[in-house]
């Protein structure tokens, strides 16, 4: 299992005002599977996606990434998981505006030291992997929406990570460059890749193995996503 979570329980506290954002969740996800993570706005997604991402921490509760627990981890440990193990996928892509799909591309392998010539080869493949192999030199605002998207996926997967994290990958899309970025993902599941996906949209949900529903910091239902409705 590459995902544990047991009793994890997240508090945010505004002075003397404090909300649970999660609550007790109890979550094993498989290496290889393809999760979506549904709910309406303020069930908590966005908080499991955090922990998940070891880009938080619990605020009660025990959570082991790979077998180890991220709870014992300093910034810097956690800094270094995040760089190797996971890459992600946000709505809002996240890429820097005046650097080119090659350079956004690149930045994770900076950060991990890798040799000019494997950079190169690295970025290229990437991009080639996604479709824009043809677009190396293009600058965000000279792309559209499902093509910057394809190069934040290019980016999560230059560290061949081995879990991918999405937060509403589509929700900046239309139709067909949605399904284009579903159609990546699934692609990767089949890869081997550990697929986890949050997301409002039931058509993308459907598409993963699992579909958890979170409500209120709870989780709701865990189900096959072939018998969710």
């Amino acid at each position: 299992m590459i995902i544990k979570m047991k009793m994890v329980t997240k508090v945010y506290r505004t002075g003397a005002v404090e909300f649970e954002a999660l609550k007790h969740v109890n979550l094993g996800v498989e290496r290889g599977q393809m999760v979506a993570v549904v709910g309406p706005s303020g069930s908590g997604k966005s908080t499991l996606m955090n922990i998940m991402g070891c880009l938080d921490v619990p605020t009660s509760g025990m959570y082991q990434l790979d077998g180890e627990n991220v709870n014992r981890l300093s910034s810097n440990q956690l800094a270094d998981i995040r760089n190797k193990k996971i890459g992600f996928v946000f709505q809002a892509f996240n890429l820097l505006p005046y650097a080119t799909a090659y350079e956004n591309v690149e930045v994770p392998l900076l950060f991990a030291r890798v040799n000019a010539k494997q950079r190169k080869e690295r970025v290229i493949q990437m991009l080639e992997q996604v479709g824009l192999g043809n677009k190396l030199a293009n600058k965000p605002t000279e792309m559209s929406g499902g093509e910057m998207q394809r190069v934040a996926i290019a980016r999560a997967l230059a560290n061949d990570p081995e879990i991918i994290l999405a937060d509403e990958p589509t929700g900046n899309l239309d139709t067909k460059s949605g399904e284009g970025i579903v159609n990546i993902f699934h692609d990767l599941h089949t890869m081997g890749k550990t697929v986890l996906i949050i997301t409002h949209d039931m058509s993308l949900a459907r598409r993963a193995q699992r579909i958890v529903k979170l409500r209120d910091g709870l989780i709701e239902t865990d189900e096959e996503a072939t018998k969710v409705a």
